[in-house]
């Protein structure tokens, strides 16, 4: 299968990324290459684009998608929280800009067997990084119900998060959970039928919470924000697209701290903690896709595009 991924809000992402064509971008979250190529359109000579994806088969593929713009690209397979370290090896030491889209890939969920998705039956991986050894069947078979439990209410909001748990643990008493469709039956029969009738597919939050937990992902975005921010040169700008709420608050969070990192009380009349404002929040409120966008692609509908200037 052709890797094949639309891009989320590509058109609010590049304006507010406001590229310079000389200057050095990097997409975090390379994926099929959609972002990074309109960043590398925008370039001359002397731009540059670090792209960074943990995945191969992106990798392969925005490789290729970017091919034309030679020595303008370079293309490295890691996690976006070592970006840093990334851009040491590479020599440079600050950027113009900074993009992270969060969404799992159309390409990883359509294909079956990375095992992210529920709606078909596939080996039980959900592994972003396919070098890693744990897959998203060791968690559902070797978590306790409490850590289940706990994992699929924070990391899946699911109010059904108890039930669905100890319907886990009890199903893999008589045999191990190897396939998505598995876990996904399990998962449907802890969810009462007048809700299983009305709502969406009810793996749904359970696999996001599996998946979210075994590639550390909200642990990855909280570690990475500050850092990114460091390196963006002064106005230099960090555009992030989340899918879920949990993704979007660390954002919220972390940027207003950098914009605003005083510690000190309300009531002293100057500051004494000495701590400066990184930058400012360009977005007060989130940037969201058009109606005419979540149309032409539904997995566009929960995308949220928040942005930091550096000073």
């Amino acid at each position: 299968m052709a890797f094949e991924h639309k891009s989320v809000l590509l058109e609010e992402t590049i304006e507010n990324l406001a590229v310079k064509p000389s200057g050095i971008y990097v997409d975090g979250t390379l994926g099929g290459g959609g972002h990074a190529f309109e960043v590398c359109r925008r370039l001359d000579g002397s731009g540059r684009l670090i792209g960074i994806d943990q995945d191969a088969d992106a990798i392969r593929a925005a490789t290729e998608r970017l091919s034309e713009f030679g020595s303008r690209v370079t293309v490295v397979r890691d996690n976006y929280v070592n970006t840093a370290q990334v851009l040491k090896n590479l020599g440079i030491d600050k950027v113009d800009g900074i993009c992270l889209d969060l969404g799992v890939s159309s390409y990883q969920l359509d294909t079956a067997e990375r095992g992210f998705s529920y709606r078909e039956d596939a080996p039980l991986d959900m592994r972003m990084d396919q070098r890693g050894s744990r897959t998203a069947a060791d968690i559902v078979n070797t978590c306790s119900e409490m850590e289940l439990y706990r994992m699929i209410r924070d990391y899946g909001e699911d109010r059904f998060a108890k039930n669905i748990a100890k319907h886990i643990v009890k199903r893999r008493q008589e045999k191990p959970f190897e396939t998505t469709g598995e876990l996904a039956a399990a998962i449907e029969a802890a969810i009462p039928a007048r809700v299983r009738a009305t709502g969406g597919h009810p793996a749904k939050r359970t696999f996001q919470a599996v998946r979210i937990e075994l590639n550390h992902e909200l642990e990855v975005l909280e570690e990475s924000i500050d850092g990114m921010i460091d390196l963006l040169n002064p106005g230099g700008r960090l555009c992030i697209i989340t899918f879920h709420s949990l993704e979007d608050r660390i954002v919220k969070t972390r940027f207003r701290i950098n914009e605003n990192p005083c510690t000190c009380p309300p009531e002293f009349p100057v500051c004494m903690c000495g701590k400066k404002s990184k930058g400012r929040v360009i977005t007060r409120k989130p940037i969201a896709p058009t109606e005419e966008e979540t149309e032409e692609n539904r997995r566009a509908k929960s995308s949220k595009l928040r942005v930091f200037e550096r000073l």
